[in-house]
C-alpha cells in the first residue's frame, strides 16, 4: 500500500468537494480529492441534470449574502471554463400569504433590497395561467432565479481543479481517518495519505464519516420525475420559469423548464422523504414515487400531466434544523466539515468551495457563515434512541 503527502485532502468530490478542490488548486495548494465512486456519478445527491438557484431565500435571510457571492462565482466559473452552467429564467414562488414560502421570500427580498414583485391571486392567474392554485394563494416573482446544470458543474470544477494541479482519485473509498494533533492520516482501499488539513464533503455518507460530529444527520430518499406534457411548447426554456408551490404539509412542489437535450418536464417535492441509508438506498423507482409527482401536476399544473419518461432517486442529508453545517470539526483544528445541506445546498457549491478553501488555508473566512456553525446544536435535546 503506497503513501503520499499533501497540504489538504478533500473527502468526497461531489458538488462541494469538487468546488473546494478547484479553489484550493488555484491557490497553489497541493490538494488530493478522494471519491468513492466515479467522478460525476449518480449515486448521491447531485444527479438529475438541474438544480434550482434563487436569491429571495425563504429558508433564512442570512443566506442571501452567501448567495450574492455564489452567483458571482458561478458567473466566474462559466467565464473560466467556457461552459454554460447557470440559466437565469426568473422564478415564481406561490403559497398561502401566512405560510412559510411567500412571507419568507418576501422578508429576504426586502431585507436585502432584492428585485422582486408581489402578485395577488388574480395577478398569478393572469401572468402564470398554467398553474391552478387555491383562491387564497399569492406569489412572489424573482428575476434572478434560475437553475444550474448540476452534473456539468461538478465535472467542470473537477476538470479545472486537475488542470490547476489538483490530484483527484475516483473509485477510492476512505476507510479510516486519523485526526492527529500534528497532522492527518487517511487510509483508503488503495493507499495511505498524510496531510496538514482535511475537508469532509461526504454528502449522504457524512454521518458515517463524522460519527462524533455532535449533530445527527438523517439521510432520506428523494424521487425526481420527468413527465411528457400535452403541450410541451408551453414549458420550453425561454417560455417557462423555475417555480415552487408551498403544499399543505409544509413541503415545496417545484419544477423547471424543459431542456432541449433532456426529454420531459422535471417536477419534484422538496421535503423530507423516507429515511434511508446511503449504502443501501433503493434506487429502483416505485409506483409511489411516480404517483407523488403525478399528484403535484394534477393539482397545480394540469397542463404538465402526461406519461412518465424517467425517474431518478437522489438523497438528502438532513441536519437537525434543516440548515447547513459548515465548521471546524470538534475533534481537530486541522479538520473542517461541510454537510447537512438538507436538499437545498447545491446552489451554494461555488461559495462553499471558496469558504472551505479559506478555512483549510487560514482557519477562517471573511464570508458570513457563523449561523451555520455547530455551536447552534449545543442546546438541542438529544435525539431519541
Amino acid at each position: 500500500m503506497s503513501s503520499s503527502s499533501y497540504d489538504v485532502i478533500v473527502v468526497g468530490v461531489g458538488a462541494m468537494g469538487a468546488a473546494a478542490c478547484d479553489h484550493l488548486a488555484r491557490r497553489g495548494v497541493r490538494v488530493l480529492g478522494l471519491e468513492q465512486f466515479g467522478l460525476v456519478h449518480a449515486m448521491g445527491s447531485s444527479l438529475g441534470h438541474t438544480r434550482m438557484i434563487r436569491m429571495a431565500y425563504y429558508e433564512h435571510p442570512d443566506y442571501v449574502p452567501l448567495l450574492r457571492r455564489a452567483y458571482a462565482l458561478w458567473d466566474e466559473l462559466e467565464a473560466r471554463s467556457g461552459e454554460k452552467l447557470l440559466y437565469r429564467t426568473g422564478g415564481i414562488y406561490m403559497g398561502p400569504p401566512d405560510g412559510e414560502v411567500v412571507p419568507g421570500a418576501l422578508r429576504a427580498a426586502r431585507q436585502h433590497s432584492l428585485a422582486h414583485e408581489t402578485l395577488t391571486h388574480a395577478e398569478l392567474a393572469r401572468r402564470h395561467p398554467l398553474f391552478t392554485l387555491p383562491e387564497h394563494f399569492t406569489g412572489i416573482w424573482e428575476l434572478e432565479a434560475g437553475f444550474l446544470l448540476c452534473e456539468r458543474v461538478i465535472g467542470v470544477c473537477a476538470r479545472l481543479a486537475m488542470e490547476a494541479g489538483a490530484t483527484i482519485h475516483g473509485h477510492e473509498r476512505v476507510r479510516d481517518v486519523d485526526l492527529r494533533p500534528d497532522g492527518i492520516t487517511v487510509t483508503t482501499d488503495a493507499a495511505t495519505y498524510t496531510a496538514d488539513r482535511i475537508l469532509f464533503c461526504g454528502g449522504a455518507w457524512s454521518g458515517k464519516l463524522l460519527a462524533d460530529l455532535g449533530a445527527p444527520l438523517v439521510v432520506t430518499r428523494q424521487p425526481l420525475v420527468w413527465l411528457w406534457p400535452r403541450s410541451p411548447d408551453f414549458f420550453a426554456l425561454g417560455r417557462f420559469s423555475v417555480w415552487g408551490i408551498e403544499q399543505s404539509d409544509g413541503s415545496l412542489a417545484y419544477g423547471f423548464p424543459m431542456l432541449s437535450d433532456v426529454p420531459g418536464l422535471k417536477i419534484a417535492r422538496h421535503g423530507r422523504g423516507p429515511v434511508t441509508d446511503a449504502d443501501t438506498v433503493s434506487r429502483e423507482p416505485t409506483d409511489a414515487d411516480r404517483a407523488e409527482v403525478l399528484q403535484i401536476a394534477q393539482t397545480y399544473l394540469p397542463a404538465g400531466v402526461g406519461p412518465v419518461l424517467a425517474t431518478r432517486i437522489c438523497m438528502y442529508t438532513n441536519s437537525p434544523d434543516g440548515h447547513f453545517i459548515i465548521d471546524r470539526h470538534p475533534a481537530s483544528d486541522r479538520a473542517y466539515v461541510a454537510c447537512g445541506f438538507s436538499g437545498h445546498g447545491f446552489k451554494f457549491a461555488s461559495v462553499v468551495g471558496e469558504i472551505l478553501a479559506d478555512l483549510a488555508t487560514t482557519g477562517t473566512t471573511p464570508l458570513p457563515v457563523g449561523f451555520l456553525g455547530l455551536s447552534r446544536f449545543a442546546c438541542m435535546p438529544a435525539p431519541p434512541r
